[in-house]
């Protein structure tokens, strides 16, 4: 259970820059999964390569008893989003503190916040 309860810390220790600053990865889920699908899937693919060849493994004591197919356990295929997840809320927390754009804003308004910031 240990990697599960890592797995938790790291999403507790993340999840409240979502409210507490407001940097609303939520609600451009979509965005959100693309990335979590695009950034997870090359490892997760990785990890079943690696089991399958014998390169790879996980300790059982660390572990929860559940096991997806391709012997990948529970805990790591909940690594990768709740790790990707965690990432992209710091990052999007340090461009909340900081008042950039979030990328998602149309041009004009983009131009119209670094025109005020030069001047």
């Amino acid at each position: 259970m240990t990697y599960l309860i890592v797995l938790t810390f790291i999403l507790l220790g993340s999840a409240w820059l979502e409210w507490g600053l407001r940097t609303r990865v939520l609600r451009r889920w979509r965005r959100l999964l693309l990335a979590l699908l695009i950034g997870g899937a090359p490892f997760l693919l990785w990890d079943i390569y690696a089991v399958a060849a014998g390169h790879w493994w996980f300790d059982s004591e660390q572990l929860s008893s559940v096991m997806l197919p391709f012997g990948i356990p529970l805990e790591e295929f909940l690594f990768f989003p709740i790790v990707g997840f965690a990432g992209i809320l710091t990052l999007e927390a340090v461009r909340s503190v900081r008042g950039g754009p979030m990328g998602d804003e149309p041009v004009a308004a983009v131009s119209a916040k670094s025109d005020g910031a030069d001047g």
